[in-house]
C-alpha cells in the first residue's frame, strides 16, 4: 500500500459536499500510484478528501467540485465511456464515535499490506482518511458480460470524523 500522512490540513467538509465527475483533467494530487490490473494501468490519485481514478478512457473524480461541476454523488450511475462500460455506486453511513474509530482502524489494517491500495491520513486527524483499492472485476460485474478487454474494479473510502460518517464508492470499468 502506498500510504502517507498528508502535508495538508484537514478541512471540515461533509459527504453532501462531494460530487462525481467523469472526464476531468488531472487535479493537483497529494499522493499517486499506478497499479497494473488485467492488462491495464490504473492510476490512483488522492486529492485530499477526494480522489481520481484513471483507466483507459475512464477518468473518475470524486471531490468537492463546486457548483455546476459534477453530478452530486449518485447512489448508482451507469454509462458507456468510449468503448468501456462504467458502473458507479456510492453510499454514506453514519456511525457512533466508537464504531467509526473501529471501522477506520479495520480499514487501515485491511489495506496495510496491499500493493494495490492508496491511503492518506490528515495530520492531527488520524481518523480523517481517504483510501482507494483496485483489482480485477468479477466476470459478473457487468450485466451483459462486457468484452474481452481489461476488467477493473475499485473501491474508495472518504471518512468524516466530525460527523462520524464514511462515504464508500464502488466502481467497475470494463473494456468492450
Amino acid at each position: 500500500m502506498t500510504a502517507a500522512t498528508l502535508e495538508t490540513p484537514y478541512l471540515d467538509t461533509a459527504p453532501e459536499d462531494i460530487s462525481l465527475a467523469l472526464g476531468l483533467p488531472d487535479q493537483e494530487a497529494l499522493l499517486t500510484t499506478e497499479v497494473p490490473v488485467d492488462g491495464a494501468t490504473v492510476r490512483l490519485r488522492l486529492l485530499g478528501a477526494s480522489h481520481q481514478v484513471f483507466v483507459g478512457p475512464v477518468r473518475e473524480t470524486v471531490a468537492c467540485l463546486g457548483k455546476g461541476v459534477g453530478e452530486g454523488l449518485p447512489a448508482v450511475l451507469a454509462r458507456e465511456v468510449d468503448g468501456w462500460s462504467y458502473r458507479f455506486a456510492s453510499h454514506t453511513r453514519r456511525y457512533s464515535a466508537a464504531e467509526f474509530a473501529a471501522v477506520v482502524r479495520e480499514l487501515r489494517e485491511t489495506l496495510a499490506d496491499r500493493d494495490d491500495a492508496l491511503f492518506g491520513v490528515f495530520p492531527g486527524a488520524p481518523d480523517a482518511v481517504t483510501a482507494l483499492s483496485v483489482g480485477r472485476a468479477a466476470p459478473d460485474a457487468v450485466p451483459d458480460g462486457g468484452g474481452a478487454g481489461p476488467r477493473v474494479a475499485w473501491r474508495t473510502w472518504h471518512t468524516y470524523p466530525r460527523s462520524f460518517q464514511i462515504v464508500e464508492t464502488r466502481t467497475v470499468a470494463v473494456s468492450r
